[in-house]
């Protein structure tokens, strides 16, 4: 217990003694962990807007008029047996003309003169979104959908998913995932420079006090232990001044961008911060001890 408290003090020695290298130290472990959080923050954001949309995504496919009955089950019951099918369910023409009039102007049901032009379609909910085109396909390539469906000389026409918007949305999310990942590997390294400068600056200013420690017979770690915990005394700043700016972003800031932004779910519980928060802390810890060791390899021949 000594001991640590007598790494706690020097760590704070040698905090005054470079005082503005620490501070961009600081500085740079606080924005790095800052931009990780909110980066986190939007991530969730991301993956509600995803999951909302994900839920939506079906597949309906359109049968001629002419479709017998048993031709009709042959197709559910084909579609049924498709991994990443949750549900299917029949629309009658009658039903599709009573849905479109419900989401739709009745003035152009009135222009229909009693014609129903809407054809029957089977309908298919999926329990994985992503599997979408999967299933799709091999609605397109059944023998006996290519029989019944409205466009038999081109089935692909007759399948309607959405298939530009799901391609678009997946290669979005994918792109926000890599370009996130890139960026906090960048902010990691660049804190990580920091802390190894400052941790030099500070192994100079104390290199006579080192040497006289070396020749009393000071041990490795004893030596070591100021610089490790001033590096992790960095690294716990910055993470406090992130984790402050978060809850204040989160009180403050997200209420009004909700308001906003009504199509966007910011709905993020507390459970979630609280896991962002803790994942600050342990970052910025492990980032300052070793960037801290790093610094100590390199300059410090203990």
């Amino acid at each position: 217990m000594a001991s640590f408290f007598y790494f706690l003090r020097e760590s704070f020695t040698g905090f005054s003694r470079n005082l503005s290298t620490a501070l961009g130290s600081i500085i740079t472990i606080f924005l790095s962990l800052l931009i990780i959080g909110i980066f986190m923050v939007g991530g969730y954001v991301v993956e509600n807007v995803v999951s909302s949309v994900e839920s939506e995504v079906s597949i309906t496919a359109f049968v001629a008029d002419d479709a017998s009955e048993a031709d009709i089950e042959s197709v559910e019951s084909f579609i049924r047996g498709l991994e990443g099918v949750q549900s299917v369910s029949f629309t009658t023409k009658d039903q599709a003309l009573e849905n479109f009039r419900q989401t739709s102007n009745s003035d152009i049901i009135d222009t229909l003169d009693g014609q129903n032009p809407l054809p029957a379609s089977i309908d298919v909910e999926l329990s994985d979104p992503q599997m979408v085109e999967q299933v799709a396909g091999q609605i397109e390539s059944n023998t006996t959908f290519q029989q019944i469906c409205d466009e038999p000389d081109n089935p692909s026409e007759s399948l309607k998913y959405g298939q530009q918007t799901v391609e678009r949305l997946f290669t979005l999310t994918n792109y926000v995932r890599y370009i996130g990942v890139a960026l906090i590997a960048l902010l990691i390294f660049i804190a990580l420079v920091f802390i190894n400068n400052t941790i030099r600056l500070a192994i100079l200013a104390r290199r006579k006090e080192i040497a006289i420690m070396r020749l009393v017979g000071a041990s490795n770690g004893f030596i070591r232990g100021p610089f490790l915990m001033e590096g992790a005394l960095h690294a716990v700043i910055g993470a406090a001044l992130a984790v402050g700016v978060l809850e204040l972003l989160r009180h403050f800031v997200m209420p009004k961008l909700q308001t906003a932004l009504m199509f966007l779910n910011f709905d993020i519980g507390t459970n979630a911060f609280l896991f962002i928060y803790a994942l600050l802390a342990i970052s910025g810890l492990v980032i300052g001890l070793i960037g801290s060791a790093f610094a100590m390899r390199r300059y410090l021949k203990v």
